[in-house]
């Protein structure tokens, strides 16, 4: 990992959080947590390889495609989404394609119970799921699993630019 890089995005990351902080209640600042929470999501899946499908895993008791960056495997991995959650907080989510639905196979999202919310999937009637359908990012609150977040949501295309997967970031409400 280039240091140089690291620290620069680490600066960014703290100074939207620390402006979050500061300005708790106001739309703006949990636009920008959103937005420097999804860039460093983006920026440590890109350090790991190019986003691909390479056959199939079982998550929560469900077959769904396994996902990769690089050569590493996401499907059951919460390595990348917690480490999302140290450096900007809120939550953190891959999502696989897998037919008309979009798996989570790495998550920090809670059930009620109080387990990873892994198998679960993008609410299919919810406002982000138009927009991924029409290959475009969504910002903006949704109902995740019964409670409102501020969220962000961005397409994963591999390398032939087919939607593979969502990037997620959100902050409960």
């Amino acid at each position: 990992m280039n240091v140089k890089h690291a620290f620069v995005g680490l600066l960014m990351v703290a100074s939207f959080v620390a402006a979050g902080t500061l300005l708790p209640n106001t739309g703006l600042s949990q636009d920008m947590k959103v937005k420097a929470a999804m860039d460093v999501l983006k920026s440590n899946a890109a350090k790991l390889g190019p986003p691909k499908i390479e056959g199939t895993d079982t998550v929560s008791g469900k077959q769904v495609p396994a996902i990769y960056f690089g050569s590493t495997k996401m499907n059951n991995n919460f390595e990348l989404v917690d480490d999302v959650v140290k450096q900007a907080g809120g939550t953190a989510t891959i999502f696989v394609k897998s037919g008309d639905d979009y798996v989570r196979v790495a998550t920090n999202v809670k059930k009620d119970d109080g387990s990873r919310a892994i198998g679960t999937i993008l609410d299919p009637k919810g406002k982000a799921i138009a927009s991924i359908q029409k290959n475009e990012a969504f910002y903006g609150e949704v109902d995740i699993l019964g409670k409102p977040y501020i969220t962000g949501y961005e397409p994963i295309r591999d390398m032939s630019k087919s939607v593979i997967g969502v990037y997620y970031v959100g902050y409960l409400k």
